[in-house]
């Protein structure tokens, strides 16, 4: 059978900036099939701009319905561009996990991509670099803990978000979000996750 796949978010997973191929939904999805994985195209929701509320809104409007063998879930950097701070991005994050979770076949199909640290790029300057990054680091701590409450995985891909400060070619041109070259970076770490996951479906099936 052909493996279904959600992603949902915002600017990170709809790709900002770069060509439709560039994405890393649609960059998983080739990986994926180039090592013998039958997987249908990503059905993406995700807009640039949305926050955890937002997405979780949208996905209603959507009328999404049944059950994906796999999901992933990255939001929330809009929350934090935009002052909402971490407790309330805690209620907004846990609505959201639990949507995400509805069209999961089971937790363990939900990969939960850690916010990626803007504060490195050059849209960051003139602002409080460091004081951004700490927040980014506690709105993480937040999506963990979530995501392990709820036997999601949980995949931290700040760390790579933050060679960016050194190297520009994992920018776009709008000198924000990231390149096709940083998501060939998310999707590496990707990959065997996404095995895992889809493995175990198969073996469900049996």
């Amino acid at each position: 059978m052909t493996a279904s796949f959600l992603a949902l978010g915002d600017s990170y997973t709809i790709g900002e900036g770069v060509a439709d191929a560039d994405r890393w939904p649609t960059q998983l999805v080739s990986r994926l099939r180039g090592a013998g994985v039958p997987i249908a195209d990503p059905r993406i929701v995700a807009r640039t701009g949305w926050t955890a509320d937002e997405l979780h809104d949208a996905i209603h409007a959507e009328s999404l319905k049944g059950e994906f063998d796999l999901v992933t879930l990255l939001v929330g950097v809009n929350d934090q561009f935009r002052g909402y701070g971490v407790e309330r991005y805690r209620l907004s994050f846990e609505s959201m996990i639990e949507s995400a979770l509805s069209f999961a076949k089971l937790p363990a199909h939900l990969i939960v991509l850690s916010i990626p640290d803007w504060s490195v790029t050059p849209f960051a300057a003139g602002r409080d670099r460091p004081a951004i990054g700490r927040e980014i680091d506690a709105f993480n701590r937040v999506g963990r803990a979530t995501a392990a409450g709820h036997g999601a995985r949980f995949l931290d891909i700040t760390p790579s978000s933050r060679q960016a400060s050194n190297n520009a070619a994992l920018l776009a041109a709008d000198g924000l979000h990231p390149s096709a070259a940083m998501y060939s970076m998310w999707v590496n770490s990707l990959v065997p996750l996404s095995l895992d996951v889809l493995d175990r479906h198969s073996l469900e099936k049996r």
